[in-house]
């Protein structure tokens, strides 16, 4: 997979920015379909453990909707615990990920 252009990364970093502004937000991370980390508002410790750790849930859980039905995609997949929701947004060379508390006030 090659690096992601200019025009791209400006995309990305748009996209992070926006969804960062959310309250509750507390990360977003976005890597290639193999898990390799492009961008992440998160630290190091964390973007490695999250990234190689939702990857491989991402990979799976896709897998797992085309045997279901081979002519259906995931597109989103979220999971929510007593303090964390994590929501994957996969397309065709990305997986979007984002972390947030579910239990900020508004």
């Amino acid at each position: 997979m090659s690096t992601p252009d200019a025009s791209t990364v400006a995309e990305m970093e748009e996209t992070i920015a926006r969804i960062s502004s959310h309250k509750g937000v507390e990360g977003v991370l976005i890597m290639d379909r193999r898990g390799a980390v492009i961008q992440s508002t998160l630290d190091d410790e964390q973007t490695k453990t999250h990234a190689g750790a939702l990857s491989d849930l991402a990979g799976k859980a896709s897998r797992i909707v085309g045997i279901l039905n081979p002519d259906d995609d995931l597109t989103f997949l979220r999971i929510r615990s007593k303090q964390r929701e994590i929501m994957i947004s996969p397309d065709k060379e990305y997986l979007l990920v984002v972390l947030q508390s579910p239990n900020t006030p508004e």
